[in-house]
């Protein structure tokens, strides 16, 4: 069981928005760039790694109840993005590893291994 704290610190991820709960559960993950897969696969708690750092992805992140989102390679977010994350409750997180790398982490991690 990993909690979304202690993620942050293990991966020494860049808390954008707080969200409403890190100590929530991270139940899976996802790593994908098309917004409407992750909405036909997502699932509630799991941490979605994307290099997309729009408005939309709020939504998505929103809509599905995930436990954050995490915007790979450094890329920048604009401020708009990480305002729609706070008024959400959603958790936004930046990294510097580009998502294949911090796919195989959380992988490494337990994140997404069958129990």
């Amino acid at each position: 069981m990993i909690i979304l704290k202690d993620l942050i610190k293990e991966l020494d991820l860049e808390i954008l928005s707080e969200g409403s709960d890190l100590n929530r559960t991270v139940a899976t993950g996802c790593c994908c760039d098309l917004l409407s897969w992750v909405m036909a696969n997502g699932r509630k708690d799991a941490i979605w790694v994307t290099v997309q750092a729009h408005v939309n992805v709020i939504a998505v992140a929103s809509l599905l109840e995930l436990a954050g989102v995490i915007i790979t390679s450094g890329l920048p977010v604009e401020e708009k993005t990480i305002e729609r994350a706070r008024s959400e409750g959603v958790t936004l997180l930046s990294s510097r590893m580009d998502a294949f790398q911090l796919a195989g982490k959380l992988y490494n991690m337990g994140i997404g291994k069958e129990s």
